[in-house]
């Protein structure tokens, strides 16, 4: 373990789904000594975890203003500040561009625009009342790169990565760090579905230059170098995939011949 975030007070939402990504974040930010406050919507799952990594937990919906000013002050009575502050909700939504409805739309910009702007407004308060931290938005490789029926997705994380520019540019001189991650393809439950699928895997990790897909480890590695004050990086996004950008997912086309060659097999 480094010093680097020993005493550290950190809050992260998105972090109620069995072994998610917010999960491992926590973990990994308890183990390098930080003090942690997991934020979610399932009650049980964030005690358990705040009570496996002695911290704390708060129920909060990221599209619920009121519930993310009492996740601040939550954070400021319990840990007594904030110094790095991770979103790491998001919804996993796939549909043609077509197909798409105003409400589903609508549902998508709440959770991963509206929702995570409002977050990190909420966080950054109580951040400048601490004289600086770190906050961290976990986005996607498909916020840069393409992947079809994927696009309300795709713009909600992009548009939310220009908006951590604008917070790394209007607050870096009260020595406040805003930086995204964009994971491609991770082994979480979100994509539990797709792993089940024989060779599908394969398919994307044969065009990630590392010949692997992603893990949550990976990307809690990331969030510790961005949240230590070692850091001396505001305003980017760590492209924390193996490669994935430099050739791009699989296309429709390549995706329906496997599909199409793993019935024939059955």
């Amino acid at each position: 373990m480094s010093q680097g975030l020993v005493g550290k007070r950190a809050v992260i939402i998105g972090a109620a789904g069995k072994d998610n990504m917010g999960q491992v974040i926590a973990r990994r930010l308890a183990a390098e000594g930080a003090r942690v406050l997991v934020a979610g919507r399932h009650r049980d799952a964030l005690e358990a975890l705040a009570a496996q990594i002695g911290g704390h937990a708060s129920l909060c919906d990221i599209t619920s203003e009121a519930e993310l000013e009492a996740l601040a002050e939550s954070a400021a009575r319990r840990l007594g500040g904030i110094d790095i502050a991770i979103n790491a909700t998001g919804w996993g939504f796939i549909k043609p561009f077509l197909d798409t409805t105003r409400d589903e739309l609508t549902r998508m910009t709440a959770l991963q625009f509206i929702g995570a702007f409002q977050f990190f407004q909420s966080m950054l308060r109580g951040m400048l009342d601490s004289g600086g931290g770190s906050l961290i938005q976990i986005s996607s490789a498909t916020a840069t790169i393409m992947l079809d029926d994927h696009a309300a997705y795709m713009g909600t994380k992009a548009g939310i990565d220009h908006v951590v520019r604008c917070i790394a540019n209007e607050f870096g001189e009260h020595g406040i760090r805003a930086n995204s991650i964009s994971p491609g393809l991770t082994d979480t439950p979100m994509t539990a579905g797709a792993k089940a699928i024989p060779g599908y895997w394969d398919l994307y990790a044969n065009r990630y230059p590392l010949k692997r897909t992603g893990r949550s480890e990976d990307i809690a590695a990331a969030v510790v170098f961005l949240a230590s004050d070692e850091c001396f990086m505001s305003g980017e996004n760590l492209q924390v995939n193996g490669g994935l950008c430099l050739r791009g997912n699989p296309t429709r086309e390549e995706k329906d011949a496997f599909l199409a060659k793993l019935k024939q097999a059955r």
